[in-house]
């Protein structure tokens, strides 16, 4: 069975798609700023006993560390972040925030915390859980979240999409179908899927691809040249996802700063939040499916 979320749109059938000013590229720098509890199983890390020290030990130096070797890569080079927020890090690492909104970063939601998955909990309990979250990140960061992606990037349960809708989110990075902007259909209110090319996550690539920092800063790289001869015609969205505790790394952190400089280098490219390239689409393509 196909999903009925969305119609199938071959992108050599569509008509012409632009970003302003003419850029080719979307480019989206996408962290996953996340809290874990030491008393609960981290979901797809190796050890699953309790307390599982090292797996949680690596975590934290993301929120300690990491996360602030990703600001000065990223204010080096003109860019802010669209940031994957576990809500808990509202309450437990307030200097993310507070450097996150120097900086005027976009914040989504992204669970409670990455220790527990959206379809953990029952069709009742979960659209509550979705305010709590909205609630959260609106009362600490300054401004409601518009975005999400599911705790675990992707987690939903059938109903997810909807509680969002109907609790102000217009915009997913959980369904990465496209290179573009695709609207998708709920129950109320308005919902698009904002392309998050799971095929760069650090994670994903470093941890459980087993490959090098110097293979993923290649991959970005290709990626980019693909994406950015591609938009002459048809403008694309090119999403980075990162974690602090992966690229945050003292040893790897170049890797994401010789990327960056290599893709801000082309002329067309314009560093945009989640949010921008959402009122963008709203504004000119968007039609409710």
């Amino acid at each position: 069975m196909l999903t009925d979320r969305y119609a199938y749109s071959p992108i050599i059938r569509r008509n012409p798609f632009r970003w302003p000013n003419g850029a080719r590229i979307a480019l989206m720098v996408a962290p996953n700023i996340e809290c874990f509890h030491i008393d609960k199983v981290i979901p797809g890390a190796p050890s699953s006993y309790l307390p599982d020290v090292t797996g949680y030990a690596l975590r934290d130096y993301g929120a300690r560390i990491g996360v602030f070797r990703l600001m000065e890569v990223l204010d080096k080079h003109g860019i802010r972040a669209t940031v994957l927020l576990n809500a808990d890090v509202c309450v437990h690492y307030p200097v993310v925030i507070e450097e996150g909104n120097k900086r005027n970063w976009e914040w989504l939601g992204h669970g409670v915390t990455n220790n527990i998955r959206m379809t953990q909990y029952s069709t009742d309990e979960e659209r509550g859980v979705v305010r709590q979250i909205r609630e959260t990140i609106t009362a600490v960061t300054g401004k409601a979240p518009r975005g999400w992606l599911g705790p675990g990037g992707g987690d939903e349960s059938p109903h997810t999409l909807d509680h969002l809708a109907a609790e102000g989110f217009d915009y997913v990075c959980d369904w990465g179908f496209d290179d573009q902007p695709i609207a998708l259909r709920v129950q109320s209110g308005r919902m698009i899927a904002i392309p998050y090319q799971q095929g760069l996550n650090d994670i994903r690539v470093i941890f459980q691809g087993g490959h090098t920092p110097k293979d993923w800063c290649e991959m970005v790289c290709d990626q980019f040249d693909t994406l950015y001869a591609e938009g002459a015609t048809q403008a694309r969205v090119m999403t980075i996802p990162l974690h602090p505790f992966v690229i945050g790394l003292a040893f790897r952190i170049k890797y994401l700063d010789k990327a960056l400089n290599y893709i801000c280098s082309h002329q067309g490219v314009w560093k945009a939040t989640g949010a921008e390239i959402a009122d963008h689409y709203y504004s000119g393509y968007y039609q409710r499916p």
